[in-house]
């Protein structure tokens, strides 16, 4: 390991992209920790703390969204206009035939981009609204210039995380959306970790143990799962082009286990929180269907069975969603068989491509399981010991573990194409 980064330190370039990451970090904790005015922080986070869902959240957040930052929204309305716009391409025949065009996925990018800006202003105003009719003097009366500025500036903090995770994603040391993500949840262990000092004694031993174990298998199933995959064998026929022969190799197409990563878990996460926070909103209507039916979809949701069930249901079918985006079986069978190549005992074209589908659909079964029990792993573990730090501490173990294996694999790709360029 120390030769690792002895070797990281010495490659210039690297050593630089590394920093500016860092630095990139620094800079988005501490706009995390300047809240907008009016907002009494220490009862808004002890107000988290207690919300499993506004907890879960707040992960998604960065982390901003406990103090009521600037950048209390995070990179959600990224997210949000990315599930949309994805969605849509599955839909409209033009945005897919652009979706495949050299420059495509460029301009639908920037689509996305546009989408963000009235995301963010709604979910601003929604959370402020949605923590005002809190039972907990959160946020004092605004003005209108108040709202307006309120606003603006969180919209404005959405856009400003937006380009930073654009710029450390351009620096190859990990996707910036992840990593912003990641740093928050690290920034908060000092805090749990004091949290559960605090409140340590010795009735309380078994269950710590409890939860280590649980974190040292998750973490274990994670890594397992994250690098598991399926090679399927490719044979390459030879060919024979001037004096030269081509080909005649045998080599495997990787088949990963868990293709989609965290994002099925963030897009769960975007969408469970939806209704419950659009019913808030209904709950003081003056007709009164209109108030019972929002104050039945707020009880429902806070049942953590109708939770549980619902979430593990939107991980599960999000997972297959998100590998049916990035996994092309038909344009796959189709470059194989333009290289010449041809998976043993399968007829090239249509038949490949059939083949790569069913046999991803049998691993990603695993994977979709995998994603959906760590997700509710906390709501099953919890009764057991009692401690609220397990309501999110699946989730935070698999982003974690799942950044820092993307971050080494990335950062080991850099030197190994140093180590081609030294040659």
């Amino acid at each position: 390991m120390w030769e690792k980064l002895r070797q990281i330190w010495k490659t210039k370039d690297l050593r630089k992209s590394i920093i500016f990451v860092l630095a990139m970090l620094v800079v988005f904790r501490i706009a995390a920790h300047i809240p907008i005015p009016g907002i009494d922080v220490q009862n808004l986070k002890d107000f988290f703390s207690q919300n499993q869902i506004l907890g879960l959240l707040n992960i998604f957040s960065g982390g901003g969204l406990e103090n009521f930052s600037v950048v209390m929204l995070g990179i959600g309305p990224y997210i949000t206009a990315s599930i949309i716009l994805q969605l849509l391409t599955m839909i409209i025949p033009s945005l897919e035939a652009l979706s495949k065009e050299p420059h495509g996925q460029e301009t639908i990018n920037r689509y996305t981009r546009y989408l963000t800006l009235p995301l963010a202003g709604l979910q601003g105003y929604s959370f402020i609204t949605l923590l005002q009719r809190q039972s907990g003097n959160f946020i004092t009366e605004l003005t209108g210039f108040q709202w307006l500025t309120a606003i603006i500036t969180v919209t404005a903090g959405t856009v400003f995380l937006m380009w930073i995770g654009e710029l450390i994603s351009e620096k190859k040391i990990g996707n910036g959306i992840s990593l912003l993500i990641f740093a928050g949840i690290i920034a908060g262990l000092p805090v749990a970790l004091q949290r559960t000092i605090a409140i340590f004694d010795s009735s309380q031993a078994l269950n710590i143990l409890i939860f280590l174990a649980i974190a040292v298998v998750t973490i274990v199933a994670v890594v397992i799962i994250t690098e598991g995959q399926r090679n399927v064998p490719v044979n390459y026929a030879k060919r024979v082009r001037g004096n030269r022969m081509y080909g005649g190799v045998n080599t495997h197409l990787p088949l990963r286990v868990n293709q989609a990563g965290v994002i099925p878990i963030i897009f769960a996460v975007s969408l469970i929180l939806i209704p419950p926070m659009i019913a808030q909103f209904f709950v003081g209507a003056t007709t009164s269907w209109i108030a019972a039916g929002a104050k039945f979809i707020i009880n429902v949701f806070q049942n953590q069975i109708f939770y549980g069930i619902s979430y593990f249901v939107l991980v599960f079918a999000f997972t297959y969603f998100y590998t049916y985006v990035v996994f092309h079986p038909h344009q796959i069978a189709e470059n194989l068989q333009k290289q010449g190549g041809f998976i043993p005992g399968i007829r090239p074209g249509r038949h490949t491509a059939e083949y790569l589908q069913g046999t991803v659909n049998k691993i990603l079964l695993a994977g979709a399981l995998f994603l959906g029990v760590i997700a509710v792993l906390p709501i099953i573990i919890q009764p057991m010991t009692g401690m609220t730090s397990l309501a999110i501490g699946g989730t935070s173990l698999l982003i974690v573990v799942s950044v820092v294996i993307d971050i080494v694999k990335q950062i080991d790709s850099q030197l190994t194409m140093r180590d081609y360029d030294g040659l």
